[in-house]
């Protein structure tokens, strides 16, 4: 049963784009997450990391990524009639994401295809940007979406 606020395929509009909000990326944060899931020297090292391409400690892609999922997610999908993701696609890092950096980003509707009476697949852009506006992160995805019942018939 769809809560009253739901959001279906056909609810969406192709080019709408939606905030998603921010986060502020801790140390503590890039640090418990590399430990975890990514332990690479540049993410967990500050000596290794100061004498890198990068002049510090950096969050790993991954855990840029899960940023994203988790405002899309708690600003945007948290109503949509989501049946699953089916794919992500063209994820791209274009600058280091830091200690102590406010990240921001939309999601845009690129394209819906009706599938069958009961669903919709419908293709999203996503991006996050730094505190000085810059891009950080895109990535291409796609959804199945659950597509209004008219009861009616």
């Amino acid at each position: 049963m769809a809560s009253l606020n739901a959001v279906f395929a056909g609810d969406l509009v192709v080019g709408e784009s939606y905030p998603i909000g921010s986060y502020l990326i801790s140390r503590e944060a890039i640090l418990e997450f590399a430990g975890e899931w990514d332990p690479q020297p540049i993410h967990m090292d500050d000596e290794i990391a100061a004498r890198g391409f990068y002049d510090g400690i950096i969050a790993s892609g991954l855990h840029t990524l899960c940023i994203f999922q988790k405002l899309a997610v708690t600003h945007v999908y948290r109503d949509w009639e989501i049946i699953a993701g089916r794919g992500i696609r063209d994820l791209q890092f274009l600058r280091p994401v830091r200690p102590e950096m406010t990240l921001t980003g939309t999601v845009t509707i690129t394209a819906i295809e009706p599938r069958d009476e009961s669903r919709s697949l419908v293709h999203k852009f996503g991006e996050l940007f730094n505190d000085a506006g810059e891009l950080v992160f895109t990535m291409r995805a796609e959804a199945y979406m659950r597509v209004r019942i008219d009861p009616t018939g």
